[in-house]
């Protein structure tokens, strides 16, 4: 198997901003990060570019029973997608649906106030946002992604991973404006064996990280 191509999330971030340089310096950007594994990703992308980073929660909705199949997904800002034609094919009833999405709202509204506690949601309508996440395995937590903020009008949306399964990575240029996969090793086996440290990122960590990318950025002294 080849080496590991990054020593932990952070210099993944590094390397994965040097392909964003397009988008450096540009008060359009915004940078949001899937919780909680693509924030730290997400602050070094974000600090390179000197663009703001804010998180975007996406909560998959499970069918009851078969919680692994997503029906649909709800995300931040209030926005949600539903697979209708699965819904119709597994004849599950308006209230059942009603009732994983108000399970899912009170744990996204929960996260939400843990990572940005009373700090309003950024704006996203005509502006370019870059979605960061850790890495892509099947890419149905991105899609969703990608589909809940669609309906937030933002005016181009750039997936931005470290490292991706070469299939997941495709199938999303179809989705987003522009994608930017750093590695597709083939085999690709999963996320985790392309970082020598893929610790889990602890709640704490995410806050940390937050609250560090709101104190503009100095370059140290020469």
């Amino acid at each position: 198997m080849q080496q590991f191509r990054f020593r932990d999330r952070r210099d993944a971030g590094r390397r994965l901003a040097a392909l964003l340089s397009a988008y450096a310096n540009r008060s359009d950007v915004l940078v949001l990060a899937l919780p909680r594994g693509g924030v730290p990703v997400a602050f070094e992308v974000a600090r390179a570019l000197d663009a703001p980073l804010d998180v975007f929660l996406v909560r998959k909705l499970g069918v009851p029973g078969h919680e692994e199949l997503a029906m649909g997904a709800i995300a931040s800002g209030g926005v949600g997608v539903l697979n209708d034609e699965l819904v119709r094919h597994l004849n599950l009833p308006a209230h059942v649906v009603a009732a994983v999405t108000a399970r899912e709202q009170q744990e996204l509204a929960r996260r939400e106030r843990l990572y940005r506690g009373d700090r309003p949601r950024p704006e996203v309508h005509g502006r370019t946002v870059i979605l960061v996440d850790d890495g892509l395995a099947t890419g149905a937590t991105m899609s969703a992604a990608i589909k809940a903020l669609r309906q937030q009008r933002p005016d181009r949306i750039v997936v931005a991973v470290p490292v991706a399964a070469p299939e997941s990575c495709a199938a999303l240029r179809e989705e987003a404006d522009d994608i930017v996969c750093a590695i597709t090793p083939e085999p690709f086996y999963a996320v985790g064996l392309w970082y020598a440290d893929f610790s889990q990122t602890t709640d704490e960590a995410v806050r940390d990280l937050l609250a560090q990318a709101r104190v503009p950025f100095t370059a140290p002294m020469v």
